[in-house]
């Protein structure tokens, strides 16, 4: 039997917009991926270690998603492609919600790649995920200002 992956990604979601709010529910996000993790975009690959130093990160990201003014994500869609009985991935096709610092909202689709391990009996766990490139989407919308070399 296949996982639920809507209902995972559902509470994927809602764990991170708790984290929005006073304190970031590094818990439950935490526990959505596997205790080792490969993250790709347009800066580069990393590989990351669920664990102490992952919890750090989460807290560092949160900061930065409420300083630019995210209200909360979405799940629009969701896209599975059965890899083998216990390796799927899901294409999840994200709105995000903002309020820009003039107070106006915006909104932006964006799709991740999810890579999970889908293991009989056990919850889901990514274990890799591609994003596009989110800085820019942010620049493109007025949320941040990158700044460029002379």
């Amino acid at each position: 039997m296949e996982p639920n992956f809507e209902k995972f990604f559902d509470a994927y979601a809602a764990a991170f917009n708790r984290s929005l709010g006073e304190n970031v529910d590094a818990e439950a996000i935490m526990a959505c991926f596997a205790d080792s993790f490969i993250g790709a975009g347009p800066t580069g690959v990393l590989c990351g270690q669920n664990g102490p130093k992952f919890r750090e990160v989460l807290q560092g990201g949160y900061k930065f998603y409420k300083d630019v003014g995210t209200e909360r994500m979405v799940v629009r869609g969701l896209d599975v492609t059965t890899i083998d009985p216990n390796h799927h991935m899901a294409i999840v096709h994200w709105r995000a919600h903002y309020t820009r610092k003039d107070g106006s909202p915006v909104s932006i689709d964006f799709d991740v790649a999810y890579l999970l391990q889908t293991l009989r009996g056990e919850t889901p766990k990514i274990f890799a995920y591609v994003a596009g490139d989110e800085m820019a989407a942010l620049e493109k919308h007025g949320l941040i200002e990158v700044k460029r070399k002379p």
